[in-house]
């Protein structure tokens, strides 16, 4: 079976607060170890009302701890707002109290909007090009030290800890294959170049020390409920809060509505139909059948799964349904482990 994981980006609902968020997803990841998901990752985020994981290391600390054998991990952590030492002692230190347990995952977006970035990152240019030699870097840290190295990671020399790149492009891709590491990209917000970053990514991947073989992970909004209807009513939520956000009014998880046409324009609704269209939501049925087309048309070693859904024990449930039907899809043999 392909492995299925978690993307989690710890939603703050309207009218709720970051505490409720992270009780809510420590309470999901609890679920999601019980239920088979393979890993369960968290992703970093700025001035973002709605999103509780910008101290993403601390919220994977927070899941870590509450879990006993799903793999933890970000999904990503934005490189560039960080001194790659920094991250090799935060996900040292990550390692050092769940040994075997934790993925890292690096993306070069600055994960908010550009004011927030320039508080983030001062030089955005600067910060945003040395991505690759920031890897690197990073990657060096979790090495053995060697005779006559003054700056290591403590904790985090020799640990090995698993890097991944994540990306919406060909950069990315690219990057990941010259690098021989496994390559996570995110289709569930930016599916244009999708097909086209997965075949770059295997047909230039370099073998590495840490992976033989290309391994690729693609993300999917996926909501199922008990019938079409409702999953769909779940779904206004996405579709609200990416709207607000491109209008420019990013807030808290809005509750689902039964009207979406009326909430936004025609262009709006295009262009969500565009960002989000991989997504695969209604009942299980109707599900089933949409992640089985999406795995016969790419082909990914492992799928990570996302549902930004305001009502918790809705999105336990639909999780819950998810898990139910991974037995039944069928997808090639695993490249690799990873």
């Amino acid at each position: 079976m392909i492995p299925f994981s978690v993307l989690d980006l710890s939603p703050i609902g309207q009218g709720a607060t970051a505490s409720d968020a992270f009780r809510n997803s420590l309470d999901l990841a609890q679920h999601a170890e019980q239920w088979g998901y393979h890993r369960y990752w968290l992703a970093e985020h700025h001035n973002m009302p709605g999103i509780a994981s910008a101290a993403t290391s601390i919220v994977i600390a927070h899941i870590a701890g509450g879990t006993k054998t799903i793999r933890v991990g970000s999904g990503g952590i934005m490189l560039p707002n960080h001194s790659p030492l920094v991250i090799a002692e935060q996900f040292g230190t990550l390692a050092s109290l769940f040994p075997g347990r934790i993925d890292l995952g690096l993306g070069r977006a600055p994960g908010t909007d550009t004011m927030t970035a320039r508080a983030l990152r001062r030089d955005l240019a600067t910060s945003s090009n040395r991505f690759p030699e920031d890897v690197q870097e990073l990657q060096h840290y979790f090495e053995e030290v060697v005779p006559g190295q003054r700056i290591r990671a403590v904790p985090g020399a020799g640990l090995q800890v698993p890097i991944w790149l994540l990306g919406s492009s060909l950069f990315s891709a690219h990057l990941a294959a010259q690098l021989g590491l496994p390559f996570a990209f995110a289709s569930h917000f930016a599916p244009a170049d999708m097909m086209d970053a997965l075949r770059l990514y295997r047909h230039l991947f370099k073998p590495s020390k840490q992976l033989d073989r290309p391994y690729s992970v693609l993300g999917i909004n996926v909501i199922a409920a008990a019938t079409d209807g409702e999953a769909r009513r779940h779904f206004t939520s996405l579709q609200q809060s990416f709207t607000n956000l491109r209008r420019g009014m990013p807030g808290q998880i809005p509750p689902p509505i039964d009207d979406i046409d009326a909430f936004w324009s025609p262009a709006e609704k295009a262009l969500a139909g565009q960002t989000l269209a991989v997504s695969a939501v209604g009942s299980p049925d109707t599900v089933a059948r949409g992640l089985q087309n999406f795995l016969d048309v790419t082909n990914p070693d492992e799928l990570i799964i996302t549902a930004h859904i305001y009502d918790q024990r809705a999105r336990l449930r639909s999780f819950e349904l998810v898990a139910d039907l991974r037995a039944n899809l069928t997808a090639s043999e695993a490249k690799v482990t990873a």
